[in-house]
């Protein structure tokens, strides 16, 4: 059944419309203003919004260009009773899905709701088909966010990828490493080729030679057949050297041949077997900490730190935690083949002000959790600080969620926070905020330096 959100001012005309089109079948929820129209359409809305243009305080059109702000694709449908040509053609310019003059036909009105639901569906399905999918090169969509840090991140991401270079990845826990080891694969010309990942503390010590290099038939007792290696089975594409500081120090020594000469010799076997392949390391500890404690191999850490990213956890880009996590429901409910919900510019403010020490783990989670209607409160108690202080961080959150919310699109901002646009310019100059790094991501020139 075909979500309708019918908009009018007009208690007599929005009852009697609501029930016309109940009976043709649709599923309306009907509201007398615009301001509560905001508060149920958002990016996951998955219906038609049927406005009139003539209402007090927000009309009709600047209904339809805030819901545009929020989603350009949602359909709206304006209603009028002014037989005024002029503005249809504007309606229509500014991006209305049809224009329709009262008193009308309930059945023409249905037809144009139930076109316009079509194609509402469809642009959900194509989004849900491009959060699980992807394409080649998505770095924007697997690595969000505005913060520089991010910027800069997807750069070096493309110039690395771009290469043929080995690589190190250093972060905290859940900041995502795998996901950038990922992209380095995907965009290379190793694409259409394995991607094996390895976790070095988790390899059977007793196999653990055997499990990379492959053995012969013989090479121990119970190795009764020939068998392939992660390395061998890895050649002319990706290998993933997870926690690489957790490897025996008796490894890295070989494992530092191999990174050399690209050549593995299988146990029980003299014959050397050429290696076309590209290593990439994970490690969350410091590795040169490592090294000055006897810990890790010097000479194997300065084989690795060439190509080096380094990916930040949340904390050092909070401005980006909503739009994250907005992309993490989407995906989220994509998986789980729900509709997409739509996020309170409200809670979105609050996942900034949290200190996520699991990282994009701990807030994949929680999308999870908000898909399945399972969420628990956002909000979580930080140290003491003065009342000031805690109003400035509140009021701060409450903005760059907002923005961010909106798609960096200040109107609908300061229009929904009830203040003027030169307050709202004072706020985010006061609270250093930047609305080019709270708004969804654009595509990130590849020509340009790493910065």
């Amino acid at each position: 059944m075909s979500r309708v959100l019918l908009v009018d001012d007009d208690q007599q005309m929005r009852s009697s419309t609501a029930q016309a089109l109940e009976l043709a079948g649709f599923d309306v929820h009907a509201v007398a203003s615009g301001p509560e129209a905001l508060a149920l359409a958002g990016p996951g809305f998955d219906g038609v919004v049927v406005s009139d243009i003539r209402m007090p305080g927000m009309d009709g059109m600047t209904l339809m260009g805030l819901l545009r702000d929020v989603d350009p694709d949602l359909p709206v449908i304006l209603l009028t009773g002014h037989a005024e040509v002029q503005l249809a053609i504007s309606a229509i310019r500014a991006g209305a899905y049809d224009f329709m003059e009262k008193p009308f036909v309930v059945q023409d009105l249905a037809t144009v709701i139930r076109r316009a639901a079509d194609h509402r569906a469809l642009v959900l399905d194509n989004r849900r088909l491009r959060a699980v999918a992807g394409k080649r090169d998505d770095v924007e969509a697997r690595l969000p966010g505005r913060t520089p840090v991010m910027v800069d991140l997807r750069h070096r991401v493309r110039a690395i990828g771009a290469s043929d270079a080995d690589a190190l990845i250093i972060g905290p826990t859940g900041s995502g490493k795998e996901v950038v080891a990922r992209a380095l694969h995907d965009i290379s010309a190793r694409a259409d080729r394995p991607f094996i990942a390895i976790n070095c503390a988790a390899l059977p010590e007793a196999l653990i030679e055997s499990d990379l290099f492959g053995h012969e038939a013989g090479a121990f007792p119970g190795a009764l057949r020939p068998r392939y290696g992660k390395f061998e089975h890895a050649r002319g594409g990706t290998i993933l050297l997870d926690e690489i500081g957790s490897m025996p120090l008796d490894l890295q020594a070989k494992l530092l041949r191999v990174l050399q000469e690209r050549v593995i010799t299988r146990l029980g076997s003299n014959d050397p077997v050429t290696l076309d392949v590209r290593f990439v390391a994970i490690s969350k500890t410091d590795l040169a900490g490592m090294v000055a404690r006897g810990q890790f191999r010097e000479d194997l850490f300065w084989r690795l730190n060439v190509a080096v990213l380094h990916v930040p956890p949340l904390a050092a880009r909070r401005e980006d935690v909503p739009l994250l996590f907005l992309q993490l429901v989407r995906e989220s409910a994509a998986r789980h083949k729900l509709p997409e919900c739509a996020v309170p510019p409200g809670y979105l403010s609050g996942l900034a002000t949290r200190d996520w020490p699991g990282n994009v783990r701990e807030l994949r989670n929680l999308a999870e959790r908000y898909v399945l209607g399972l969420e628990g409160d956002a909000a979580v108690d930080g140290p003491a600080a003065r009342l000031a202080d805690r109003m400035g961080a509140f009021e701060r959150s409450v903005i760059a969620g907002a923005i961010a919310a909106h798609g960096g699109r200040l109107r609908p901002v300061y229009e929904t926070l009830g203040i003027s646009r030169k307050t709202l310019y004072d706020k985010m100059q006061r609270h250093g905020l930047d609305r080019r790094l709270l708004i969804e991501p654009a595509e990130d020139d590849p020509g340009q330096g790493l910065g």
